[in-house]
């Protein structure tokens, strides 16, 4: 592809050089330019691509995107910008070919509930037909195939690879998680989304090499609107004013106060191997949806789901029966014990705020008891411990303290920290630092009417100890002691 291609949608300070130049490859990492590859010098927050500028020419680049001129001399095609995060992303959709612009993209924002509203809405297409793709957290599925990706937000290059992949996979849907250190560092500059949602925002991300202040953190989140044709906000969440200024023309949902679209009489579900919640729905749709996944906050992110199929003109039977089915991976999955209908609850909540969330929705089902198994990570803030045992302690009937992803800590200085935390409520707990005895401990020790939480690992399938990651999923060990103990 010639130079001059990938750089028609941009607007350079100075060019120099023969922009007629062909270029093989698109490259921000210079360990991975090759002959014809065309460097994009990038600053990051630990290394700046500019210092990498004549290496990359030394292994055979055929031009550069600078924002600082080179002090070394060379032949080469110089384009500089004002921002290459920005550049970076133009070049790379047209480097494949506008893959964007053949699908209808819908963007979700906000604190918590990205991921699980993701799955409701692919899940919501899909059986509407469509074939769907998504983007997130826990990676990138296009159909049946699962990526990793390093972020929620891909680096642009990534992203519009991944958009290329989809079209060619045929999928005319994506949906994916925008989050705000995407919108920051111009992950998802030119993309225009069909629907953006803004979910929810609570303090968060606040802290080096993420945003300096709540105020960036929200400025970022609201840029979605400014990339979207269609914007749907949840005036439930703090802030909504500022929010709401920020959209053009939203469609309004609320699980409290009159919107476009609402839900009312939410219920809890406790029965019959059911547990969920249930909901009315009135608006654009109008009916009742039950799902089989617990708490408020789950028919909050089911209502943007339905906002968003409303407005592409699914019929409300096809969205209430994909959302009656859904399931999320680490996000409130239900397992239920068979030998005495005891609830297995796999969460990703590993903050107090989550962890929070989660007890406190989980205490509503009036469980006999409330059992919490839980750890942290190492090489992290100990507040977070102190904080997460105290939460624990406050809520639950017992904690059983054990293992979470300790790097390079110990499992037993760091379940001492968590401890000191239960103890602010006199929480009653037991340490077990491997994690599996702890979740085979709690399943024997496990009777009709028990909710056991196990929180922390979520959809996660390792456990990172001293730099390296070791095969670990919550739900394959759970299932199988499971299958195992009811032979």
């Amino acid at each position: 592809m010639k130079l001059k291609t990938l750089l028609a949608k941009l607007t350079p300070v100075k060019v120099t050089g023969d922009t007629n130049a062909d270029i093989l490859s698109v490259e921000y990492d210079s360990r991975k330019v090759k002959a014809g590859s065309l460097f994009v010098c990038i600053k990051g927050f630990k290394s700046d691509g500019h210092q990498y500028a004549e290496t990359a020419v030394d292994m055979g680049a055929a031009a550069l995107i600078v924002e600082d001129l080179p002090e070394f001399k060379t032949d080469l095609p110089v384009i500089q910008v004002t921002d290459s995060r920005i550049a970076l992303a133009y070049i790379s959709a047209a480097f494949f070919d506008n893959p964007a612009e053949k699908m209808t993209l819908i963007g979700l924002t906000g604190t918590k509930g990205k991921t699980t509203t993701a799955h409701m809405v692919k899940h919501v297409f899909e059986e509407a037909g469509h074939k769907v793709g998504m983007i997130g957290t826990m990676g990138a599925y296009i159909g049946d195939k699962h990526i990793v990706t390093g972020n929620t937000t891909p680096e642009s290059y990534e992203l519009h690879s991944l958009f290329a992949q989809m079209v060619d996979a045929g999928c005319t849907h994506v949906v994916m998680e925008t989050a705000s250190q995407g919108f920051k560092l111009n992950r998802t500059a030119g993309i225009t989304f069909d629907y953006g949602a803004f979910l929810n925002i609570s303090p968060d991300h606040i802290a080096p090499g993420e945003h300096t202040d709540f105020q960036e953190y929200i400025d970022c989140k609201k840029m979605l609107f400014k990339q979207s044709r269609r914007s749907i906000v949840n005036i439930d969440t703090d802030h909504c004013e500022e929010v709401l200024e920020a959209a053009d023309n939203p469609f309004t949902i609320s699980c409290k106060t009159k919107a476009d679209m609402t839900a009312s009489h939410i219920q809890s579900i406790w029965e019959d191997g059911m547990f969920g919640v249930a909901f009315d729905v009135k608006g654009e749709y109008d009916g009742n949806v039950t799902l089989n996944m617990p708490g408020h906050f789950n028919a909050e992110n089911a209502l943007a789901a339905l906002a968003i199929a409303s407005a592409a003109g699914i019929d409300f039977a096809t969205a209430a029966h994909a959302l009656h089915h859904v399931t999320v991976k680490g996000r409130t999955q239900i397992i239920i014990n068979p030998a005495n209908n005891a609830s297995l609850v796999i969460d990703y909540a590993h903050n107090a705020l989550s962890m929070e969330s989660l007890l406190t929705m989980l205490k509503a089902y009036r469980p006999d008891r409330l059992i919490c198994l839980f750890g942290a990570g190492g090489n992290r803030a100990k507040d977070r411990r102190y904080d997460m045992g105290e939460i624990v302690g406050k809520y639950a009937d017992l904690a059983i303290v054990t293992a979470d992803n300790p790097r390079f800590e110990s499992v037993a200085s760091i379940n001492a920290d968590i401890v000191k935390g239960l103890d602010i409520h006199h929480g009653r707990y037991i340490v077990i630092e491997d994690r599996r005895e702890a979740i085979q401990y709690a399943i024997d020790n496990s009777r009709k009417g028990d909710i056991i939480a196990l929180a922390g690992k979520g959809h996660e399938e390792y456990v990172e100890i001293e730099g390296k990651k070791y095969d670990f999923s919550e739900e394959k060990i759970i299932l199988e002691y499971l299958a195992e103990k009811n032979k």
